[in-house]
């Protein structure tokens, strides 16, 4: 029996390899080949920013539908890893020794001192994977330790975008204060005003996007994605069991910093400004909701919730410059009332009640059996006066009943 049992496991898993593998290939193939042929330059750009969001999406799909932990503060970490590489195109663009424009215009005309070390590609980007892990490291083993949860994280999380934002708009000599950083013209030494190197950004959006889902996806079917889920779940008998739920956590929270983080770095060449209206508290809740109404708990439904809802609010921005948000909003209601799942689920939902329209259908009642008329060779004739023949018993049961032999 456990040998039938290892080989069924095993046919599962190869089975949903292969169609980890197949969905990885049709991605590929619909980024790297579709995309840039039937999409003009302006489109595809416009798809490039949206797969930067959708990086955010992924790390909140770990976070919040495998780890119940409700991220309401991703724009610190998307506005951390934007603003770093936003610091090294300035000063690239305004050459060695240089000072960037709007440092001329606001501050003293010097560049401080923690500013400097961004000249290097190198540490710049070091700087956006590590920079957001340690803030959301230390900020994620304060609050789990505590065994802070729920609502409680959420708020405290969506307190801390708040908060950021206030500091990079008050900081307006090194920040750019309300107007952020702009007027990027180059990226690692490629001008960004050829369409060449736009396509390129989008190349490297595309690849970034199917790594983090790569690695998603191997989170879960590992024994950290099963201890994560436990976690989520019935966090207090994992603890009774040994495990430290905190560091459960933290790892996860670690890596959706990291994911917004990268998101926010490429966000910044290809869109060509990061602010605070980028990384506070209304940027956070529009990824949430998009993660929500993809599918929270799902592989691909916050990359394709994530990239509905951005084009969703581009295209309806176009035509209702004033009524937009107002139809994301009904979208997120109807998606939560009725389809808690997400879109992702509209397949399992769709089949389920199909099993079951079938299995409630109309049953045919069986045919009833016609009476014998002829009566068997034992049975007993009848006294005078009965309505009844009473058929024969076997010679036990006469006996029993009291019957001579």
């Amino acid at each position: 029996m456990s040998a039938q049992l290892a080989t069924a496991r095993e046919r599962l898993l190869a089975g949903g390899r292969a169609r980890t593998l197949g969905g990885f290939g049709i991605a590929a193939v619909l980024l790297f080949g579709v995309a840039p042929a039937a999409l003009s330059d302006f489109r595809l750009n416009l798809l490039a920013k949206f797969l930067c969001l959708a990086m955010v999406a992924v790390g909140i799909g770990l976070a919040w539908g495998r780890g119940g932990m409700l991220t309401l503060g991703q724009g610190v970490y998307f506005g951390l890893g934007g603003y770093l590489m936003a610091m090294h195109l300035k000063l690239a663009d305004a050459g060695p020794g240089g000072v960037p424009d709007f440092m001329l215009l606001y501050g003293d005309g010097t560049v401080p001192g923690w500013w400097e070390p961004f000249r290097s590609p190198v540490v710049t980007i070091l700087a956006i994977v590590v920079v957001p892990v340690l803030v959301a490291t230390g900020l994620g083993w304060a609050v789990f330790s505590r065994r802070v949860r729920g609502a409680y994280f959420a708020i405290l999380s969506q307190a801390l975008a708040a908060a950021f934002a206030i500091l990079l708009i008050g900081q307006q000599k090194v920040t750019g204060g309300t107007n952020g950083l702009n007027g990027f013209r180059s990226f690692f030494g490629f001008d960004l005003a050829d369409p060449v190197n736009k396509r390129m950004l989008f190349f490297i959006a595309a690849g970034t996007l199917l790594v983090m889902v790569a690695v998603v996806r191997r989170l879960m079917v590992s024994r950290f994605g099963e201890l994560l889920v436990a976690v989520r779940d019935q966090e207090n008998r994992v603890r009774f069991l040994g495990y430290d739920p905190a560091k459960v956590k933290v790892v996860a929270y670690a890596v959706a910093a990291a994911f917004a983080g990268i998101g926010g770095a490429l966000f910044v060449p290809i869109v060509g400004i990061i602010s605070p209206a980028d990384v506070g508290v209304v940027p956070s809740i529009a990824f949430l909701v998009g993660v929500a109404i993809g599918g929270r708990a799902t592989l691909l439904g916050p990359v394709l919730g994530a990239i509905a809802v951005s084009w969703a609010q581009t295209s309806l921005s176009e035509s209702f410059p004033s009524m937009w948000i107002y139809f994301q909003g009904a979208l997120f209601i109807l998606v939560v009332a009725f389809l808690p799942g997400g879109l992702a689920s509209l397949g399992a939902v769709w089949r389920r009640r199909r099993a079951g329209a079938e299995e409630s259908g109309p049953a045919t009642p069986p045919e009833p059996t016609p009476p014998d008329p002829t009566p068997p060779d034992d049975a007993v004739p009848a006294a005078p006066g009965d309505a009844t023949t009473a058929p024969a018993t076997s010679d036990s049961s006469a006996a029993t009943a009291g019957r001579l032999p």
